[in-house]
This record gives C-alpha cells, structure tokens and sequence, in this order.
C-alpha cells in the first residue's frame, strides 16, 4: 500500500475526494480530512453529527461538502468551515445517498432510508428546500449524469430497483430490475455513460443507461445487452 491514514476511532464508513484532499466519514460520528500531500494523518475534523457519518460528497467545483448521518440529518460544510454552514432536518431516516448537480451550482440531491424513502432536492446558495419524490424504497445512492440532466437512483427495500429520473420533473426514464438484495454500491464511468452496481446478493451489474454528450442515445452499436440507453429513449 502506498499510505495508512489513522485517526478515526470506529469503522470508516464513506470516503469523497476533492483534489488532493480526502474526505472521510465514521461510525465514530466525526468526518476527518485528509490531505495527501502533508506528513499528519488528517489536517481538520469535523464534528456535527449525532450518530454514524453514512454519506459524503464533496460538489464537483470543491467549494462544499456535503454529510449525511444515521441521526437522519443533511449537512453542508464549506472548504474552511469546522462547523456546518446548513443544517437539513427534513429526512427522517439515515442518509446515505447524496449527490452534487454538475449543470447547476449549489443543486444537492439526497436520499434517505427504508423509512423516509424521499429523494429531496436543496439549493445550498439560498438555504432553501426545492422539491420531494417518495420513491417507494430505501434511497442507497444517488448520481447525475454530466451530459443530460437526469440523474440514477438505486434502492433497497422493498424493491432493490435501480431508477433513471429525469430533472426537474421527476419522470421516470427507467426502472431496471435483477439485483435481489438492496443496491449498496454505484459507480459512474468517467464518460458518465455507464454505471456499475453492487448489491447483497453478491453481484455487480454493469449498465449503460445515460447518452454520450453527443449522441443522445444514438450509439453506434446498439447490440450489446448493456446498452440500456439505446432502449429507454
């Protein structure tokens, strides 16, 4: 291995990069940052939640990050902040899922648990909550596309789907089904075409669901049993 970064005293649960910076969250209910270019372990930690850190995204611009707990909370950190600038108390289960907006700054989507079941959308420029879908099913994770603005969801119970929604409206693209257990993991490629995806029962199914940032579906082959995005519009 190239380096061991200790410091948290409970299970490391979710990691976000940011440059050189290393954001990580614990079940010790800190999220500690990590800068890989000094000697120290981690240069900061932040303290603000009540239970464990389950999710963490840093915005894609590095100006915000954004934390979810086990103590159903959503909060918003700024590069130079060790207190939350924003506090979002709406879920009322954990929050795990938590993706930036690449087409509109300070656009943050979240997702809560097996009893809040919502993907809320938050405009952190204003403070101000935007809008809720009740997805039927516990959020797991959340991500955009770059190249149109949707964004994929994967759930666990009771349905374990994966679901493509278009913004802002919130209309289904998708609802793609094979995992048998909850969707834990999910992965964008660096094309933002394809996605990979863990679950429980033990598999990863890889997914071409989103259009490249030309073609708009149209690919040049069509015949591959991935390509979901050629079938969906």
């Amino acid at each position: 291995h190239v380096r061991t970064m200790s410091g948290h005293q409970a299970r490391v649960g979710t990691l976000s990069w940011s440059g050189n910076m290393l954001s990580s969250g614990s079940r010790d209910r800190s999220i500690m940052q990590h800068d890989i270019r000094v000697a120290e372990p981690y240069v900061c930690k932040l303290l603000g939640h009540r239970q464990e850190v389950c999710g963490l995204r840093w915005s894609s611009d590095g100006q915000q990050l954004a934390s979810g707990g086990n103590d159903n909370k959503l909060l918003v950190w700024n590069q130079h902040s060790t207190s939350p600038v924003l506090r979002f108390h709406e879920h009322i289960a954990a929050v795990k899922a938590i993706a930036w907006s690449p087409h509109q700054n300070g656009l943050l989507a979240s997702g809560g648990g097996t009893a809040d079941r919502c993907i809320r959308f938050w405009n952190t420029q204003t403070a101000s909550a935007l809008s809720t879908v009740d997805t039927g099913s516990q959020v797991c994770n959340l991500a955009w596309s770059k190249n149109v603005n949707e964004l994929v969801s994967t759930h666990g119970y009771s349905q374990n789907q994966i679901v493509v929604w278009r913004y802002p409206t919130m209309s289904k693209v998708a609802t793609l089904t094979g995992h048998t257990m909850r969707v834990l993991y999910l992965a964008l490629s660096p094309d933002s075409q394809t996605i990979v995806t863990g679950a429980g029962d033990e598999t990863l199914r890889f997914w071409n669901i989103f259009p490249g940032p030309k073609s708009k579906g149209d690919s040049a082959d069509t015949s591959s049993l991935l390509d979901v995005a050629s079938r969906i519009r």
